[in-house]
């Protein structure tokens, strides 16, 4: 079953009864008539909170974790900020840490080859989408040796960014760059919240990367882990920007399209599978990968 993504933008008190997440908007100026809405906790998949006078009971955010729920705080800029996740998400935890931990240098190099062939497949199919030549990302990918060694992602990056949106727009990827940064930087939050929370369900330390090691970054694993699924988001925020070039500011309309993320449709082992189904997947047979039980992960590819 698809889990559902939620997302608060107003002043509201979250508490949970019986088994449901409760919208209440008692007390607050305004808002005092609107009825109380209920969710069963068992449906959320994600559940982001950006407005600074939401309230959340402590019972619900328990209960909202024991559901391997992810819950994203945002800041002020209504960009995610925060990322709470359940410490207990399988229950042969213990042994699927072992097992990351004591992951071989070789086997995580072979895991980021499998990854970064993986990425440069799914850009260069985005970019033969909108009739870009892509034989270019295509040799890379066919190329990538263990651990990428010569670092095709990084060279393919430059050909793919620069043309992944129409000339005019004069696009440079950068966290805090011009738009459409923007709204790449909101999808790729969404899903990483996806991407983290399958880790934790598949007994797996999101903080230990194969590749990342940012010694800050406590979600090295799921940064490695979604950058296949990176062109996904990237292929829904161009087709925003054919239809708009106002994205400066992340309207309602906008945050509504890329919180469909996780509900899209991809291509995964010959079948078709929501994204949010399609990562559980994925985190699944990188555990089997530590464990001994599988050799290669199982990524989508977009077509």
């Amino acid at each position: 079953m698809i889990k559902r993504t939620i997302c608060i933008e107003n002043p509201a008190h979250l508490k949970c009864r019986d088994d449901q997440l409760v919208l209440s908007y008692k007390g607050i100026r305004g808002m005092e008539d609107i009825p109380e809405r209920s969710v069963p906790i068992e449906d959320i998949g994600i559940l982001i909170l950006e407005h600074s006078q939401i309230t959340i009971s402590h019972y619900l955010l328990d209960r909202l974790l024991m559901n391997n729920t992810a819950v994203v705080t945002c800041n002020a800029a209504h960009l995610p900020s925060g990322l709470f996740l359940n410490l207990e998400g399988n229950t042969l935890q213990s042994e699927r840490f072992r097992e990351q931990i004591n992951a071989t240098e070789p086997l995580k190099k072979q895991l980021w080859q499998q990854t970064v062939k993986a990425k440069l497949t799914n850009q260069a199919n985005l970019l033969s989408r909108y009739n870009v030549a892509s034989e270019m990302l295509k040799n890379y990918s066919q190329s990538v040796r263990s651990g990428d060694a010569d670092n095709n992602e990084a060279k393919a990056a430059v050909y793919y960014w620069q043309h992944l949106f129409p000339p005019a727009w004069m696009f440079y990827r950068k966290r805090d760059g011009a738009p459409p940064n923007n709204l790449l930087n909101y999808g790729y939050a969404i899903l990483r919240a996806c991407v983290a929370r399958a880790l934790v369900g598949s007994g797996l330390l999101p903080t230990l990367g194969i590749f990342h090691r940012n010694r800050y970054n406590a979600y090295c694993l799921a940064d490695d882990v979604m950058e296949p699924y990176r062109p996904f988001v990237d292929a829904v925020v161009r087709g925003i920007v054919d239809k708009t070039s106002h994205v400066e500011t992340l309207t309602q309309e906008f945050k509504v399209q890329l919180l469909k993320i996780p509900s899209l449709d991809v291509e995964i082992d010959n079948g078709s599978s929501p994204l949010f189904n399609a990562v559980q997947r994925t985190s699944a047979s990188l555990a089997k990968c530590f464990s001994g039980e599988e050799k290669k992960i199982l990524y989508p590819v977009l077509k």
